[in-house]
């Protein structure tokens, strides 16, 4: 009897003691996986400059000889973790500007305490952030300072930057950032006025429970986790896939809780009335308008973005006063944009490129 096309009856043990061996390493490294805690993230040295609140404040040592004048000032989410900047060496985005030459530091946040409910929109944008950047300005001596905002970290960065309109930005850059709330479907669905009672939800329960928060980014892809975990099952016996899965999968799900106040002008200025992309956006009386950023700016956008689609992201150049200023769409997602090996690749010297010649 003939083998049928293509088969290689030859080959067949060798598959079945492969498939066999495989199967025993998946079983080995199972055990292994429940038993282990996963590798180490945002370890690269730092030091706490300031801590106040929610915020904190951080300042990674120089890995350089050389050092561009201009300092970095990372602003994170108020969702997650800066960590994901910082994963593990060679995989940190933090570790890459530093070994650049930039002089990096990270507004980060901690979950806010039930007594920190009322902190709001303004609290934010007109403290926060111009606090650390004063603070790193007495700390580096200069004046100037740029800023990276990562996608709702980006926002709060628009609104600083427009009515901080004279300085000190030097430059802004942007990473998978909506201005145009309209465009991200699925929270706008759950944030429907007709259906969601918002001033009920934060009056009831305060802050914003991460599980919620959580609960509706998985909602965007629904079956996401079950897929994840069956490739991490098959994959198990592979170490580098299995530390990969362990860094992301740990970020993914260390969502923060969202101050009550602060939720609420989320949901009614920029989910229901779109205001940043309407140019009636107000943050404690003082108008913040997208035409008011004239500083250079760059804006990475995910090709592969559900989080934060390209609809939602697209209409950020236009808006901005400055004449120097530039999108760049990417391969990738909204994680796999800024952090591992597509971001190494693609995003990371895209912004050396652009930022290197602006710091000096």
């Amino acid at each position: 009897m003939n083998a049928p096309a293509g088969l290689d009856l030859a080959s067949i043990p060798e598959r079945i003691q492969s498939e066999v061996q495989r199967a025993i390493q998946r079983s080995i490294k199972g055990v292994e996986y429940f038993s282990t805690s996963g590798p180490t993230l945002g370890s690269t040295p730092k030091d706490v400059l300031h801590s106040r609140g929610t915020m904190s404040l951080y300042h990674y040592r120089p890995m350089s000889d050389e050092i561009y004048r201009v300092p970095v000032l990372i602003v994170m989410a108020t969702t997650n973790r800066g960590y994901i900047l910082d994963l593990v060496p060679g995989q940190s985005f933090i570790e890459f500007l530093l070994r650049r030459g930039y002089d990096v530091y990270m507004l980060d946040w901690s979950a806010p305490r039930p007594e920190e409910k009322s902190l709001r929109m303004e609290d934010y944008v007109l403290d926060f952030i111009p606090d650390c950047v004063r603070r790193v300005q007495a700390d580096s001596g200069e004046q100037d300072v740029s800023i990276i905002g990562y996608c709702f970290g980006g926002v709060l960065s628009l609104l600083y930057g427009s009515i901080h309109q004279d300085g000190p930005m030097k430059n802004l850059i942007c990473f998978t950032t909506p201005i145009d709330f309209r465009e991200m479907k699925l929270f706008s669905n759950f944030s429907d006025r007709r259906y969601f009672d918002v001033d009920h939800l934060v009056d009831s329960v305060g802050n914003v429970p991460p599980e919620m928060i959580l609960s509706s980014f998985e909602m965007l892809r629904p079956a996401s986790r079950t897929v994840s975990q069956i490739q991490l099952w098959e994959n198990i016996w592979n170490d580098e896939f299995v530390k990969s899965y362990r860094m992301f999968d740990r970020w993914a799900t260390d969502t923060l809780p969202l101050a009550g106040e602060y939720f609420r002008t989320i949901t009614k200025d920029l989910m229901w009335d779109n205001k940043l992309f309407n140019d009636t956006m107000s943050v404690g009386g003082r108008a913040a308008k997208l035409e008011n950023i004239t500083v250079p700016i760059l804006h990475a956008v995910a090709e592969h973005d559900h989080i934060v689609p390209y609809d939602a992201a697209k209409h950020l150049i236009a808006k901005i006063g400055s004449t120097d200023k530039e999108e760049v769409m990417l391969k990738g997602g909204h994680v796999s944009l800024v952090a591992g090996a597509n971001a190494v690749k693609r995003l990371w010297p895209k912004l050396d490129s652009w930022l290197g010649k602006r710091s000096t």
